[in-house]
């Protein structure tokens, strides 16, 4: 990274909605009136052009071709779920409002509008950030990541509270990690009735697992210099659904 660059612990709003479009698996569709839900039938151009393949008999060509040219036809809606099973596991939804054009046997949808929800509230992206914006380079391999760190390493995971707040932990029965980035790593703390969220920032980004895995491994040694917290209390009736 070039020291021109400004380095962030976090993704920008419009980084973020790229990343869950990419990695997201399925997406709603809201077009007069209607709704249809689809799954693996998305992709995403470097632009932020989405393009939908749907069955030739869907409601959604018929209003694609009866839509007014530049005027806002569908909304398309994603979820981003954690991959590792914790309470509340939408992180966060992205809804673009625009227009599709139907072009070689699928639909073309064109932005006009776009919103990203999170736990801190909705952020209006503007659609020139959008398009310029790129994908997390490791939101593809992000579920992965998650899940081998929560089934295989929760020695790791507990050894990196000792980086967080006391404060954060009071009352705490289980720790896991809820999200990665090339900027940090979020770590979801449960009690037996609410939970919060802390994130450990990496100390520079981390375009690549080989990065990531450096960054990480960073952490942990400050973990382990690091004075030891409470021990987690036992759950005993609280389980996600």
């Amino acid at each position: 990274m070039g020291d021109s660059q400004v380095w962030t612990a976090a993704p920008a709003a419009a980084e973020q909605v790229r990343s869950v479009l990419g990695a997201a698996w399925s997406c709603a569709v809201t077009a007069d009136g209607g709704r249809e839900e689809f799954v693996g039938a998305h992709s995403v151009d470097e632009d932020g052009r989405v393009s939908l393949h749907v069955p030739e008999d869907s409601a959604l060509l018929a209003a694609a071709i009866c839509a007014p040219r530049g005027e806002p036809s569908a909304v398309l809606e994603f979820a981003d779920v954690a991959p590792v099973p914790v309470r509340d596991r939408v992180r966060a939804r992205v809804w673009l409002a625009g227009w599709f054009t139907a072009e070689d046997g699928h639909l073309t949808f064109r932005a006009t509008r776009v919103v990203l929800r999170r736990p801190s509230g909705a952020v209006v992206v503007g659609v020139e950030e959008y398009t310029a914006a790129r994908p997390d380079p490791l939101a593809l391999a992000e579920a992965h990541l998650l899940t081998h760190l929560a089934d295989c390493h929760g020695d790791a995971v507990e050894r990196l509270t000792r980086l967080v707040d006391s404060d954060s932990l009071h009352g705490a029965v289980r720790v896991q990690p809820l999200a990665v980035d090339r900027h940090g790593l979020t770590l979801r703390i449960e009690r037996a009735r609410t939970h919060g969220d802390v994130r450990l920032p990496f100390h520079t980004p981390a375009d690549d697992v080989s990065q990531l895995t450096e960054r990480m491994h960073v952490l942990l040694a400050q973990a382990g210099t690091a004075s030891c917290p409470r021990p987690l209390q036992r759950q005993r009736t609280d389980r996600d659904r």
